[in-house]
């Protein structure tokens, strides 16, 4: 379960980084709080930020009950996944956004995947 844990700070740190770069991009900008429209270099950040927090909703949940359920190293697995998509999402989303498909996609399928999974184990158990 260690893995699962290094995967769980790495997300959670990952995340107050991207929080970080939305208050760095505000001083640059001349966004002033609690503003969440501005340049688009801004926005873009922010939406960024925003978005990571939408996904950690799902893939935290998702990744201890895969862990807990199914196998650790496995959910370690998808969680680099995951990590490495946020990464390319938030290089796609702040160059061009149009081209954010892959880093969502490495997002979303390993918690998709993960809570499809656990959903199957759960409902053989009651078989």
């Amino acid at each position: 379960m260690e893995a699962v844990v290094i995967i769980t700070v790495l997300a959670l740190v990952q995340y107050i980084v991207f929080g970080i770069q939305v208050g760095g991009m505000r001083q640059k900008t001349g966004t002033k709080a609690p503003a969440s429209v501005g340049p688009d270099e801004f926005e873009r950040v922010n939406r960024v930020h925003l978005n990571t927090l939408e996904q950690l909703i799902v893939f935290l949940p998702a990744l201890w009950l895969y862990a807990h359920h199914v196998n650790p190293i496995w959910a370690a697995g998808f969680g680099a996944v995951y990590l490495v998509g946020r990464m390319l999402y938030r290089s796609a989303y702040i160059n061009d956004p149009s081209n954010r498909t892959l880093g969502f996609a490495l997002t979303m399928l390993p918690s998709a995947v993960m809570l499809v999974w656990v959903l199957i184990v759960a409902a053989l158990s009651y078989v």
